[in-house]
């Protein structure tokens, strides 16, 4: 394959998505050999290409407003995330990074049963638990849906939590997430 071609299909699988090496080996070795190449092209569009080695991932970013500068259409549209999603993903962050913290290697794989526990600490009370594990697994699928989550082949009730959420996640939006937890379990503990 030339490396014009390998740089254009390495654009397009970009613009696909997040790419994870161990499911892509040759796009990485593209963007470490001809990675010029491709942010250039970004670059003309106010893209930037983010490649992690460490973790084994590379997505697409906005790049950031200068002062002065008139900003530029997204190329990508932001959604608005549901509160469940919203709350999934800083759960299953929160439970990566202990992961991380007790093991060096490997991936963070969870239950359908542990995601859903989970979420139910922070559904309201209700009688009716199959609705809470519909609600709850409604929200897994979106989450896989977004890219944060992988069903193992084989294996209907097992998910491994994509590092990527390590870039849309940070240890801000934790810290954050952790405080207003606080006040909730304040707030609640006075009204009791």
């Amino acid at each position: 394959m030339s490396n014009e071609h390998s740089v254009a299909s390495a654009i397009i699988r970009l613009m696909q998505g997040v790419i994870y090496r161990e499911a892509d080996e040759d796009t990485f070795l593209t963007l470490d050999r001809h990675g010029a190449g491709v942010r250039d092209h970004f670059a003309a569009i106010g893209i930037d290409v983010v490649v992690d080695d460490t973790e084994g991932y590379a997505y697409l970013r906005s790049r950031p407003e200068q002062d002065g500068d008139e900003a530029l259409p997204r190329l990508v549209r932001r959604r608005a995330l549901t509160y469940n999603v919203s709350l999934l993903l800083v759960l299953l962050r929160k439970r990566l990074v202990e992961f991380e913290t007790t093991t060096s290697e490997g991936r963070l794989i969870l239950t359908t049963d542990q995601i859903v526990e989970m979420l139910r600490l922070f559904q309201a009370e209700s009688t009716n638990d199959a609705r809470v594990a519909d609600q709850a697994e409604a929200t897994i699928k979106k989450t896989a849906e977004l890219g944060f989550l992988r069903q193992l082949h084989g294996q209907r009730d097992h998910w491994e939590v994509r590092r990527i959420l390590k870039a849309y996640v940070d240890a801000q939006t934790l810290s954050n997430f952790a405080d207003k937890l606080q006040d909730y379990a304040r707030t609640v503990a006075t009204d009791v």
